[in-house]
């Protein structure tokens, strides 16, 4: 199934430079090798099968497909995914920190570590909550950072994702048809659990909630129309929370509550799936049918908790992403464990001019873009497309940023009877209750169409199960 499989030209995950399996992918290696090729794809196809199966789905251009799903998995050693861990840690704890600065003394603008301007023409700072001290102290409850390897294999951060970061349900998901579908390979060796992320983060949640583990828990969803609604199914269900819609829920005495047949029930923690400006119609977007009239002050008073906090989109815009080096000198005293991506903010004058002049060898991405949209790759972009986003590029520099094309490392995926190499990430998840705990391997995503950089799933990608192994 290997024949023809090209290794050169990119680090593999799973092969060295003479294409010999790398240690962490010899049990992998050995137990594909014995399989025939007939069996590999009828485990493949019942993967498909089982997901439609248990409804794990999200919604695409108006329909409801599964999440391809490749069973070949990623496989990190324990020893690397350690130093992974530090630095994730590490950046969560700065960000959330710069969060509860920036609604609060903003001691890191006073002082020059983040622009003044930069805060204040962000869209996603959210004014309505500037002062408010949440439940805990806590802005970040869950985090999912984008991270990818370069040629040399060097983990770098891609990305910060603090508002509603999505994936959760299918990293554990896929961990278990991988014990049903690969168990030769499973078995073989001492894989790093994950069967705990969900009440991992139903404690996260709960830690900053005065009422602990008595704690009601609500997971807030728009509805059965979310491309994500399968997820908020599957994340209530295993914390054993209520899912709900705005219209569910009620404030009443500055206290917010659920409806139930019973009568009223207090909820002590809400897990919202909805953006910012939907959450509460009284404070934020008048409009909003998705919200909770009174939520934002029942918020104010501490009287529940909201995961994520509302304006955390202020420390994932794409602009701030330059600064979050300093942030972690600033307030933590230590030096950045993982490297970032060479990223380019564009609103001096020689910056931007000196994107445009290269569109061709660069990413621009909108800072608020997500989902993979509202990007240019330029060396896969035609002339036209570059001039008509240099355009849109030279009418608002603060909207977009511009990075050194990374290229992705690339791991094996079965295609068509056979295995291809296809771009790959990474999203480990990231809950921060009373300490950040990393939930080993995380969510690694395929871009499944020959050449392409983008893994989202909303533009075809997939995703395979990553294994942390102890070394053999």
């Amino acid at each position: 199934m290997f024949t023809g499989y090209e290794t050169t030209g990119w680090f593999d995950e799973m092969f060295d430079a003479d294409a010999a399996p790398r240690p962490a992918y010899a049990e992998v290696a050995r137990s594909i090798g014995r399989m025939p090729r007939a069996t590999f794809a009828a485990r493949t196809a019942e993967v498909g099968r089982q997901y439609a199966s248990h409804g794990i789905t999200f919604a695409h251009g108006g329909r409801e497909q599964t999440f391809p799903f490749d069973l070949v998995p990623r496989v990190v050693e324990q020893r690397e995914w350690d130093g992974v861990a530090s630095g994730l840690s590490q950046r969560v704890r700065a960000l959330d920190l710069f969060l509860a600065d920036i609604y609060g003394p903003r001691r890191s603008v006073l002082d020059g570590v983040v622009p003044n301007t930069l805060v204040a023409s962000c869209g996603a700072y959210l004014r309505p909550v500037v002062g408010i001290t949440p439940p805990g102290g806590r802005h970040i409850h869950l985090a999912g950072v984008d991270l990818v390897r370069d040629d040399n294999g060097e983990w770098r951060v891609l990305e910060d994702n603090l508002r509603n970061p999505s994936g959760l349900s299918y990293l554990v998901q896929n961990r278990a048809f991988m014990r049903r579908l690969l168990p030769e390979a499973f078995s073989a060796q001492r894989v790093a659990p994950v069967d705990h992320a969900v009440l991992a983060l139903r404690s996260a949640l709960v830690a900053a909630s005065p009422a602990g583990e008595a704690s009601t828990v609500v997971v807030l969803t728009p509805g059965p129309g979310n491309a994500a609604y399968a997820e908020h199914a599957y994340l209530a269900q295993q914390m054993g929370a209520e899912l709900v819609e705005g219209r569910d829920l009620v404030v009443r005495r500055r206290r917010v509550f659920m409806r139930a047949t019973s009568g009223l029930r207090e909820v002590h923690v809400v897990y919202r799936r909805i953006d910012d400006e939907y959450l509460d119609p009284a404070s934020l977007r008048g409009d909003s049918l998705l919200g909770v009239p009174g939520l934002i002050q029942a918020y104010r008073e501490g009287n529940v908790v909201v995961a994520n906090a509302p304006g955390n989109g202020v420390a994932d815009d794409k602009a701030l992403y330059v600064h979050v080096p300093d942030l972690i000198r600033y307030f933590l005293g230590e030096e950045p464990l993982l490297a970032q991506v060479p990223t380019f903010t564009l609103e001096r004058p020689e910056d931007l001019e000196h994107v445009l002049d290269r569109l061709d060898h660069l990413v621009v991405k909108a800072v608020d873009g997500a989902g993979g949209y509202g990007m240019l790759i330029g060396p896969h972009a035609s002339g036209d497309e570059r001039d008509a986003f240099a355009k849109r590029v030279r009418a608002n520099p603060r909207g977009y940023i511009a990075q050194e094309v990374v290229r992705l490392s690339r791991a094996p995926v079965f295609i068509d009877g056979g295995f291809a190499a296809r771009h790959v990430d990474l999203r480990p998840f990231v809950m921060f209750g009373d300490r950040p705990e990393v939930i080993p391997g995380g969510l690694t995503r395929v871009a499944l169409r020959k050449g392409s950089l983008v893994v989202n799933s909303s533009q075809g990608g997939g995703s395979k199960d990553t294994w942390v192994v102890a070394a053999q």
